[in-house]
């Protein structure tokens, strides 16, 4: 029984294997399995999760975003229409010339590892001294990455903005419409105090 479950386990994505205990029906086959075979499924489970661990890309995203002052963190690939029509609009570009202070990193997800460079380069993006470009190992298609940094990835392209590691604003669907990200930059330095206010009874 168990090495039918360990052959399962092998071919499961990293992020899957680590959630089977989590899974009810995971639970009522232990039920049936001996104390030392439980522990060793556990013992494999643990090393599973230790490789699970996030991959480069994501870890220094992770890193970077605790900083202090604002990240943003821009999901997208190369192949993807919608990336492409917010690198022709010009306004990435304009948003990170015009925001010195912020820092941006682009990661290209769901390229296999491509991080997308000489695309940004063909609209002057690349070397700005405030981006950095990344890229997530995982592939296009049906196993490609579901989540990045903690949070659901289900759309490119994505965007989230931080400050000193909390998420301030996320915008997963569509493109981007660059006033409203610079609106979104502001609001996210404002303290929303209102002491000294009129209090509304």
């Amino acid at each position: 029984m168990y090495l039918s479950i360990l052959h399962l386990l092998a071919r499961c994505s990293p992020a899957t294997a680590g959630l089977v205990l989590e899974r009810a029906w995971f639970l009522s086959i232990l039920g049936e399995m001996s104390i030392s075979r439980i522990s060793l499924v556990i013992l494999l489970l643990s090393a599973i999760r230790v490789f699970a661990e996030a991959a480069p890309a994501e870890q220094e995203v992770l890193d970077a975003i605790k900083s202090p002052g604002l990240s943003v963190v821009h999901l997208w690939a190369p192949w993807c229409s919608n990336c492409q029509a917010e690198l022709k609009s010009g306004g990435w570009l304009k948003m990170v010339k015009d925001n010195p202070q912020v820092h941006f990193y682009f990661v290209s997800v769901w390229n296999s590892g491509e991080d997308g460079r000489a695309l940004l380069k063909k609209f002057d993006i690349a070397d700005q001294p405030n981006l950095t470009i990344l890229a997530d190992p995982g592939p296009r298609g049906k196993d490609h990455v579901r989540r990045f940094a903690g949070l659901p990835l289900s759309w490119i392209p994505t965007t989230w903005v931080y400050k000193e590691g909390e998420l301030r604003y996320a915008l997963n669907y569509g493109e981007v419409h660059f006033p409203i990200l610079q609106q979104f930059l502001a609001d996210s330095q404002s303290k929303w105090s209102h002491i000294g206010e009129p209090q509304t009874e």
